[in-house]
């Protein structure tokens, strides 16, 4: 293991200005989504919305890396170039979704452990050599009565930090992703308490196994109410739970935190990042984003499967791109958004 390019990596990963696209979708949830805006899933359709969006003129100014998915990885563009290179020419630096996604714990059908430990070391040298240069792997921990179990948030602790001394064994750097699901009717006082149990139990578990802290990124839920909470909380409320919650958490030698969406609307996601960044100063670590739908929604919605919506998706999803990098240094606004709906 060479620390340091890992840690250089990571570095790069977190790098002012720049975030990380979340395109790692199985074929279930990229299904799921292409149904609800019309688009048939297909190995060519998912292909064609991919190189949309790897192939959107300046995205190497507000992204830094882009998290793929296993069939992604291998595809290639419509003029032969592999995905991935398409992705290095524009300066970006690819990543690969390595867990196996989620199963209901046994004895525990309400709770959810992440699949993937088996063969991984196996895996990670021919990702290596393709080209990827960190990798993501995800924990689920949901909200409700009773749960979660203490037995769920030390196995899937665990579960995070063997994924990630796998990973940097074999020389890439892991975000680690413990995820709160926003899903109920939690206040975010008890959003908080399972955030921050979550966070203290997988870093007891990445220490225990020797990971290099300053070699990772942890890709954490913001602490927020549940979407079917009575009471929502606000935007700054939002931003300043969340960043005491990781002040207790998470040590100084982790050097970013791209945040994960987790339901939240695009703006709602803007808005949180940017309050967090204009708030706070001198934090331990960058905060940044790392968002799927809060980045592809408009997009895809736009593009719909018509090679004719490329260039009007690619305007979108360049805009979305640029407000969460203006939100990376709490510079973002709503008269951004209002400039893009007026041009």
């Amino acid at each position: 293991m060479n620390t340091e390019v890992l840690q250089r990596t990571a570095r790069e990963l977190v790098t002012a200005g720049r975030g990380i696209l979340a395109a790692d979708e199985s074929h279930g949830t990229i299904g799921k989504r292409f149904k609800a805006v019309g688009i048939e899933s297909t190995e060519e359709s998912r292909r064609a919305y991919r190189e949309m969006l790897f192939t959107t003129e300046g995205i190497g100014e507000y992204l830094s890396g882009v998290i793929l998915f296993d069939e992604t990885i291998r595809q290639s563009a419509s003029d032969g170039t592999l995905l991935l290179k398409v992705l290095e020419n524009q300066g970006v630096i690819p990543g690969i979704k390595v867990d196996k996604s989620t199963v209901s714990m046994p004895l525990r059908p309400n709770e959810k452990y992440t699949q993937g430990l088996d063969g991984l070391g196996d895996r990670l040298p021919e990702y290596r050599e393709m080209g990827a240069r960190f990798t993501k792997w995800r924990a689920v921990i949901t909200i409700g009565e009773g749960i979660p179990s203490q037995a769920c948030v030390e196995a899937n602790a665990r579960a995070l930090a063997l994924y990630a001394a796998f990973c940097q064994d074999a020389g890439l750097v892991p975000i680690v992703e413990p995820e709160v699901l926003i899903d109920g009717d939690h206040t975010i006082d008890q959003c908080d308490r399972v955030t921050e149990w979550m966070l203290r139990t997988t870093f007891t578990a990445l220490r225990e196994h020797d990971v290099d802290l300053a070699g990772i990124l942890l890709k954490p839920n913001m602490v927020i109410s549940g979407k079917e909470a009575s009471e929502q909380a606000g935007v700054e409320e939002v931003a300043r739970y969340t960043v005491e919650c990781l002040l207790r958490s998470v040590p100084a030698a982790v050097p970013g935190i791209v945040f994960l969406s987790g339901g939240q609307t695009d703006l709602q996601a803007t808005q949180h990042l940017n309050a967090m960044n204009s708030m706070y100063d001198d934090l331990p670590w960058e905060l940044s984003f790392s968002y799927a739908r809060a980045l592809q929604q408009k997009p895809m919605e736009v593009w719909g499967g018509d090679a004719q919506n490329v260039e009007e998706a690619q305007r979108i999803f360049l805009h979305r791109a640029k407000m969460n990098s203006a939100a990376r240094s709490g510079s973002y606004n709503q008269e951004m958004e209002d400039e893009e709906k007026a041009a």
